[in-house]
């Protein structure tokens, strides 16, 4: 039953609902999970958009053939399409949280810091496509240079794994093996039986759980802990047990710590802290079971029933949305659109490329073009026609498959709406495929390591002699450091001599 609330639906919620519809198209999660059935781990990758930017052999002749295979394993079980499913994402677009590195699995090793399997995300100015990293990272944790396993990997903002954001302790939000551990790992025991856990995203009722598996990863049995919630707002708790035979449990620290000791205790992760998005779509109805990943969907099922059935059509071909402004579209080959016409269905086709109103006569057509340049009123086909290019319903649907990197999905829209080879006139819809592509060229150089800041922040110095006097346009993907620092420029006074 979809669970009612009170003040409408929470702002995460409908972020997440448009992750799970755009964010990994279904295609995707078909090629990957084939590729990755048939033993091809980097062909999954290259179809979840994940860049493979580490050497196996490298990687033997660094650690050892141990390292090495059990490194082979973790990569033949990782999904990459589970991971980027449950990768964390910031609102209020629901893209991937930029410029983050995120460890997958630790590698014990004698000595020096253990060897870490992790997938990073690109800063935000270079976060074209959505793309992901995979790499081993073998930083010392004493501030030497971290060595890379792959001679051409690109440089990041943030390379050392965040804390918060940590996957190696939650290996079945990426290990198809383990999957299954979802529901165990993701269903607080208490939070069906009460509702108002469900007006909350965070789960309480699974950090004592959490905080052992978090503390033992850290050498610990017991001790204190903090969970983030907010960005200025950390709770500090201590684990508690009367021996190793009972259930632990959490309770507040006695004493206030230091903000120092505070941040320098272990923090639970962004994954145990808060609740599955999927668990709260599914209860608030915003999301139907089969829309969900198979493995998702999978783990999520009821006990002893096995996977959840598939209703719905195929995810390769789940239906575009019908966005022309007409009575509706057409079977007939060639002729995808119908338009009422002046009390007649007349058919728009495309014609050498250009979408046309072929039941109207050239001479016709050109006549009312004049007409219109002049003021006049237009045909309803060609009002359609100039609808579809300059404000089609699909235009948002464009956009969101386009900011999430699925950009062979934008383009089946686009051909849904024109028909495969049209040209595009000036417009939105053209503009943000131009822009799409334009975006891509700066993740591209990001990848290639030729440029490793934001392009505007250049412009912002004064030793820089080509960007002397220019300022950078902001824009969504400027980092706020240049927000700043170009908001607090004082304006030229003019108009006051004398």
């Amino acid at each position: 039953m979809a669970h009612h609330f009170a003040n409408g639906i929470p702002a995460h919620l409908l972020m997440w609902q448009r992750v799970r519809e755009y964010a990994v198209p279904p295609s995707m999660i078909e090629t990957a999970t084939a590729r990755r059935a048939a033993g091809d781990w980097a062909g999954a990758c290259a179809a979840a958009r994940v860049d493979v930017d580490l050497d196996l052999r490298a990687v033997r002749d660094r650690h050892g053939t141990d390292l090495a295979h059990r490194l082979r394993a973790d990569l033949r079980r990782l999904a990459p399409d589970l991971l980027r499913w449950h990768l964390p994402r910031i609102a209020p677009d629901g893209r991937l949280r930029p410029g983050l590195t995120v460890s997958l699995a630790r590698y014990a090793t004698p000595g020096a810091a253990p060897p870490q399997l992790v997938v990073r995300t690109p800063p935000a100015w270079a976060d074209a496509g959505q793309r992901l990293s995979l790499t081993l990272w073998e930083g010392s944790g004493d501030g030497a240079p971290t060595r890379h396993p792959h001679p051409r990997t690109p440089p990041h903002p943030h390379p050392h794994p965040d804390r918060r954001f940590r996957l190696d302790l939650h290996r079945h939000l990426w290990d198809s093996e383990r999957s299954g551990e979802l529901a165990r790992r993701s269903v607080p025991p208490e939070s069906p039986d009460r509702p108002g856990v469900l007006d909350s995203p965070w789960a309480v009722g699974s950090w004592a759980t959490e905080a052992e598996l978090l503390l033992r990863a850290e050498g610990l049995p017991r001790g204190a802990f903090t969970v983030r919630l907010g960005a200025r707002n950390r709770a500090a708790f201590e684990l508690v047990a009367p021996d190793d035979s009972h259930v632990p449990t959490f309770r507040p620290l006695p004493a206030a710590l230091p903000p120092q000791q505070v941040a320098a205790l272990p923090v639970l992760p962004e994954a145990a802290a808060r609740l599955l998005p999927d668990l709260e779509l599914l209860r608030a109805g915003l999301v139907s079971e089969d829309r969900l990943h198979p493995l998702v969907a999978a783990a999520l099922a009821p006990s002893g029933t096995g996977p959840l059935p598939h209703t719905g059509p195929s995810p390769a071909t789940w239906p575009l949305p019908d966005t022309w402004p007409s009575a509706g579209r057409v079977s007939e080959p060639g002729d995808p659109h119908r338009v009422e016409c002046r009390g007649e269905i007349h058919r728009i086709a495309l014609r050498n490329q250009v979408l046309t109103a072929i039941d109207h006569d050239p001479a016709q057509l050109r006549r009312e073009e004049l007409l219109v340049a002049l003021g006049g009123p237009a045909l309803p086909c060609l009002r359609a026609i100039d609808a579809v290019h300059r404000d089609p319903e699909a235009l948002p649907a464009v956009r969101e498959r386009l900011g999430h990197g699925d950009v062979a999905g934008a383009l089946a829209v686009v051909e849904g709406l024109l028909g495969r080879g049209a040209i595009l006139r000036d417009g939105p819809l053209r503009d943000a495929l131009d822009s799409a592509a334009a975006r891509r060229v700066d993740h591209g150089l990001f990848r290639a390591g030729l440029v490793a800041v934001h392009p505007a922040a250049g412009a912002t110095g004064g030793g820089n002699a080509s960007g002397a006097g220019h300022r950078p346009r902001l824009e969504r993907h400027t980092p706020q450091a240049i927000r700043l620092k170009h908001r607090s420029r004082g304006r030229p006074r003019i108009g006051l001599n004398g």
